[in-house]
């Protein structure tokens, strides 16, 4: 299989088990519109515009709603107003419209608002788990940037939380955010050499180590992380993808099927299913 073939795929299984587990928490995903003759893996997508381009699919009554919503804010308590008003508005898009991007934003600017580590890291982690199966490097940057702002602003309230570091780390290393990956890597493995046990580091890393191509690293990784946590399918899926570009097909076979023995949807079964025949 070719090595975008891969790309593509493992992506698409990532969005399915992250369905698979996390249902309506994140919103499936449906592309943003692309204005017509821009390259979408080179434009800078701005907020603002990306905004304009989620409400040309709203209804007129919808339309009329979201901008009632935009408007309704009045003097006094502006701040817990605004607060509320941008949680509707991530409410509305998750649950009516169900598009990830605008969802994510407003519920970021809440978080900035109510300036609590549990709100703020809850909102960056949704911005970082979208970017791992992201293939759009704008849209990519777009996700980073935002997680970047967000895990910065809670390591202003908590600077010893590692889970905030790594995934700070990792906005860097998948965000297309800065030319030395080093800057994301390095923390991350500062982490794990003080705490070898820590899986949420060994997993970004691994993911660190597919994308440039550092197999045996990666798998070195991911080993680790199924070996304490023998149900992260997330993790086995991509030891048997690190295994498939290695080219070492029996391995890959062996994890692609204890993914799909572990996963009850037929839709991503079938997938597994040819993934594995084609290694034979």
């Amino acid at each position: 299989m070719k090595k975008q073939q891969l790309i593509l795929v493992s992506s698409a299984f990532a969005v399915l088990i992250l369905l698979y587990f996390f249902g309506n928490t994140v919103p499936p995903r449906k592309p943003m519109a692309v204005a017509k003759n821009e390259a979408p893996t080179t434009r800078v997508i701005q907020t603002p515009q990306l905004l304009k381009h989620a409400k040309e699919r709203l209804s007129p009554s919808q339309l009329q709603h979201i901008t009632s919503l935009e408007n309704s804010i009045s003097r006094g308590d502006v701040k817990n107003q605004q607060i509320q008003v941008y949680k509707q508005l991530a409410s509305f898009w998750r649950d009516t419209i169900q598009l990830f991007e605008p969802y994510a934003y407003y519920t970021g600017e809440a978080a900035k608002l109510e300036n609590s580590e549990k709100n703020l890291t809850f909102a960056a982690h949704l911005f970082l788990d979208n970017l791992k199966t992201e293939e759009n490097p704008a849209m990519q940057t777009w996700l980073a940037t935002n997680a970047k702002v967000l895990f910065d602003k809670a390591l202003e309230i908590n600077p010893n939380n590692d889970s905030s570091k790594i995934g700070l780390g990792a906005c860097y290393i998948f965000g297309n955010i800065s030319d030395n990956p080093m800057i994301g890597i390095g923390p991350i493995r500062a982490i794990v050499e003080k705490n070898p046990n820590n899986t949420y580091a060994q997993f970004i890393l691994g993911l660190g180590g597919i994308r440039s191509g550092q197999y045996d690293k990666a798998i070195e990784r991911f080993l680790i992380v199924v070996g304490k946590e023998p149900d992260n399918l997330e993790a086995s899926l991509n030891l048997a993808e690190a295994y498939d570009r290695k080219g070492d097909k029996a391995n890959a076979a062996k994890w692609y099927r204890q993914v799909k023995e572990k996963i009850p949807n037929p839709e991503a079964q079938k997938e597994l299913d040819a993934r594995i025949n084609s290694l034979k």
